[in-house]
């Protein structure tokens, strides 16, 4: 069954961002000219999804706004001759059909994944973390996508880290199978480095069958009395094969400031409007 929904938990709250999150979502957060979350729904849109759903929280309505018609900016940008960016707001409401369902309650994100249920139905289903920006030629789930297409069961983003950042991930036991597919064995989740059974940590992007929501359902909270999605995870791997893919491409944490601060050199670079004069500002900047 080909993967035509996603998931994108958004109700946290931001507070590694403060001040700036107090009042606007973290996930509007503009990464040069477009908010972090715009960039995860095109990567998901761009590897087939025709439906998304956003598990909200209070304060989340400008990520609404963002993504609905704007009648008063279209008509202003019509009036004033301004077509190119008139077709690139519009493009936005229209990129993708989006749903929303509120979480209550700060629960975890396998209690966000609940959320959920009633949206996926009985299929196989994308979830996509906001705070994670993959650069890469081939979008990230797409080539989760293709090891669902072979192997048709549950799929982690997997990528090495560094072991002495191993605490800051769920990290897997896992069998390589073939290239950059593995056979997921154990999950711990936020592992000491000397306890840690692998560099291979869980980044923001899954394929989970439906056999998740009934294993989340009746899951008792975990670390931090919160729900936790590396649980469920890890209970369906004893009923069903777990699979994890080593995805090409760059991750940028934009969850942390210095994330962010990287993320937004990177990518400003590889843009041909700031090609030559970012560059060379920023190595006048650097050599004084």
């Amino acid at each position: 069954m080909r993967v035509k929904k996603a998931v994108f938990p958004v109700a946290g709250l931001g507070t590694r961002f403060l001040p700036a999150t107090k009042a606007s979502p973290k996930e509007m957060l503009s990464l040069i000219d477009k908010p972090l979350v715009q960039y995860v729904v095109e990567e998901a849109v761009a590897s087939g999804i025709e439906q998304i759903l956003f598990v909200t929280g209070r304060g989340k309505r400008a990520l609404e706004d963002h993504f609905d018609i704007a009648f008063e900016l279209e008509a202003l940008l019509l009036d004033k001759g301004k077509d190119a960016e008139l077709t690139q707001i519009r493009e936005i409401a229209e990129m993708v059909d989006i749903f929303y369902v509120r979480q209550k309650q700060a629960l975890g994100l396998g209690h966000a994944i609940l959320c959920a249920r009633d949206f996926v139905g009985n299929e196989p289903f994308a979830v996509l973390l906001g705070d994670d920006i993959i650069d890469s030629d081939k979008p990230c789930l797409s080539q989760l996508l293709e090891v669902h297409s072979k192997y048709r069961g549950s799929v982690l983003a997997l990528e090495q880290v560094p072991m002495e950042n191993i605490s800051s991930y769920g990290c897997v036991k896992a069998s390589h199978i073939s290239d950059r597919v593995y056979e997921v064995t154990d999950m711990v989740e936020k592992p000491k480095p000397e306890s840690a059974p692998s560099d291979l940590a869980i980044i923001g992007r899954y394929i989970l069958t439906p056999e998740i929501f009934p294993i989340l359902q009746n899951q008792e909270p975990g670390k931090g009395g919160e729900i936790q999605l590396t649980d469920a995870i890890l209970k369906l791997s004893k009923e069903q094969a777990i699979y994890g893919c080593r995805f090409e491409g760059v991750r940028h944490d934009c969850g942390d400031k210095l994330g962010f601060l990287k993320a937004t050199v990177d990518l400003a670079l590889k843009r041909e409007e700031f090609n030559g004069a970012f560059e060379k500002y920023l190595r006048e900047r650097l050599c004084c």
